[in-house]
């Protein structure tokens, strides 16, 4: 019997490891490898069970930080575990513009120019391209890093706020919304920052305590007849400067200190305006002297108030965060905190400071800028939320929808049911533009598709409206 002799081995490969694992080499041509073979795209396979993850779309405004690792990182093993049980999984990919913000960086970068110009300087359509470049530059940058990440999304259906189809969605929405009734303009109580000049929204104001002062003031009662001596009523406040803008003073209705003047007039310390004395359930009895004045153009609680029981509005601080001229000549342009200063020192010399106590309160803050946000009652777009709202409660009562842990069932239905018409509108460039037109004869309406002519009239002057639309209603 003839054995073949054993065939020769190959020669051992003479490559020699790495004695360091290099992350830089090896998991980026893995990845690439991944991406390539489309490990990453759904199985278009019908009769598998789905699971779709729409990527928190990171804001266009620098680069990632921990808490978008995070998010991916958690992310990530959702979807792969998904795949590995064959089920049809998508990850989508996708960057946000950023509203606000967005255009805020590449302000500033401009202001960083020296003396170079502002948006207004360069007009809308340049500031805009000037924004485009900004976030082509940044959006790439994004990419990098959520691949050096190794997050296993699709990366052929990547998309930004911005792009045609996400801006179609927007406006589509936003004109369904307006011809349902459910989108509307109006003067309302806002978050304004003065240094971004725009509303914001509640989630953009960053409330944090700072020491402040609670001012005691004496407001003059309007004599009645038998009175022979003035009577007062003195109430407590963090803003004294909004006292200019006082339409009304509110008392708690089962406050028996104040049964026998709710209905009587007082006068506004300074401009001696009277103004009604109002019986209110909001108001707090236990802060200061239970007594509150209601300023409807600067507070939330007293706006709501001012509806109630039918209160002017009077605003008294511009748009710039200075006073205007409704505060009078004396403080007219006048920054806020200034003019409170001043304002004190004039109700010391009427006789109508009662004292000054140290009193750490809240303020809010825009979240972007840091500048101290003012309330004040602005046109903006609105979107109605109680309809939308019943909605969602009915889901939840009606065990469509479980909240877990169970307990925060509750914090829902409080939140839901006290919820507040959303403000859709920034004063901004940079985002999608609202698709409302005025024509020259003031008909108004929304269109999915830029118009010619009034749908109305026929009239080809038109105007569209110049604000854009609140970054979370266009990513949603």
């Amino acid at each position: 019997m003839t054995v073949d002799p054993e065939p020769s081995r190959p020669e051992p490969s003479r490559m020699q490891l790495s004695k360091t694992y290099d992350p830089k080499e090896v998991e980026a041509r893995w990845y690439q490898r991944w991406v390539d073979a489309g490990y990453f795209k759904p199985d278009p396979d019908p009769s598998k069970p789905t699971f779709c993850i729409i990527m928190p779309p990171p804001n266009v405004t620098g680069e990632l930080h921990l808490g978008h690792a995070l998010t991916a990182a958690v992310e990530d093993l959702l979807v792969r575990w998904h795949r590995m049980r064959g089920d049809a999984t998508l990850w989508l990919p996708g960057r946000d513009h950023a509203g606000i913000a967005g255009q805020l960086v590449v302000e500033r970068e401009l202001a960083a120019e020296g003396e170079g110009p502002t948006r207004h300087d360069l007009g809308r359509e340049a500031f805009l391209e000037r924004v485009w470049r900004w976030m082509d530059h940044y959006g790439a940058a994004i990419g990098v890093q959520h691949r050096r990440l190794g997050v296993s999304v699709d990366w052929g259906r990547e998309r930004f706020t911005m792009d045609p189809g996400p801006s179609r969605a927007v406006r589509t929405a936003f004109v369904r919304l307006f011809e349902k009734g459910l989108i509307y303009k109006g003067a309302r109580i806002t978050n304004w920052c003065p240094r971004c000049a725009t509303a914001l929204s509640d989630l953009e104001v960053v409330h944090e305590e700072e020491p402040g002062v609670l001012t005691y003031v004496l407001y003059p009662l309007v004599p009645i007849d038998g009175e022979t001596e003035t009577r007062h009523i003195q109430i407590a406040t963090t803003r004294p400067e909004t006292i200019l803008a006082d339409t009304g003073i509110a008392v708690h209705p089962e406050d028996n200190r104040y049964t026998d003047i709710v209905g009587r007039l007082a006068l506004v310390p300074s401009v001696s305006r009277p103004i009604p004395i109002v019986a209110d359930d909001i108001v707090e009895r236990g802060f200061g002297t239970g007594a509150v004045k209601v300023t409807p153009g600067h507070d939330p609680t007293d706006f709501e108030i001012g509806l109630r029981h039918n209160l002017p509005t009077i605003l008294v601080i511009g748009l710039d965060g200075k006073m205007n001229e409704s505060a009078g000549a004396r403080y007219a342009g006048v920054p806020v905190m200034q003019a409170r200063r001043a304002f004190v020192d004039e109700l010391r010399s009427l006789g109508l400071l009662v004292k000054e106590d140290a009193h750490p309160h809240q303020v809010g803050h825009c979240v972007r800028c840091s500048t101290i946000v003012e309330p004040l009652v602005s046109e903006q777009w609105y979107v109605r939320i109680q309809p939308l709202a019943e909605a969602a409660l009915a889901a939840v009562r009606d065990g469509r929808i479980r909240i877990i842990p169970e307990r925060f069932t509750k914090v829902y239905f409080n939140w839901m049911e006290n919820i507040r018409d959303w403000c859709i509108s920034r004063q901004l460039w940079w985002g999608h533009r609202i698709p409302v037109w005025t024509c020259a004869n003031g008909h108004v309406f929304a269109a999915l598709d830029d118009p010619s002519t009034c749908v109305t009239c026929g009239s080809s002057e038109l105007t569209q409206d110049p604000d854009v639309l609140d970054t979370w209603f266009s990513s949603g």
